[in-house]
């Protein structure tokens, strides 16, 4: 037996929604729910560095994609995926 912790689960301070525009640059959009701005756009920035020229197709989209989901979870931000299709939207809503 381990003694791992448990962290009880804590709210999140903010909530935003990073949206797929489409293949022409800029692919991405990130729009906020609610939460602190400073916090939202030091996010967003991280965001930016992340996917802005991805597309969702690329390789490279999948691995940037679950950085920026670990950096919400570290953050205590509630983060959504609107890729556009049906295919994407399970799976990639954190």
């Amino acid at each position: 037996m381990t003694d791992a912790e448990t962290t009880p689960e804590q709210a999140p301070v903010a909530h935003a929604t990073i949206v797929y525009l489409g293949p022409v640059a800029p692919h991405w959009e990130i729009r906020t729910h609610f939460g602190d701005e400073r916090l939202i756009d030091a996010f967003r920035t991280r965001v930016d560095a992340r996917l802005l020229l991805l597309p969702k197709h690329d390789p490279q989209f999948r691995r940037n994609r679950e950085r920026v989901n670990r950096d919400a979870e570290r953050e205590l931000i509630r983060l959504d995926w609107d890729l556009g299709d049906e295919l994407h939207q399970g799976a990639a809503a954190s």
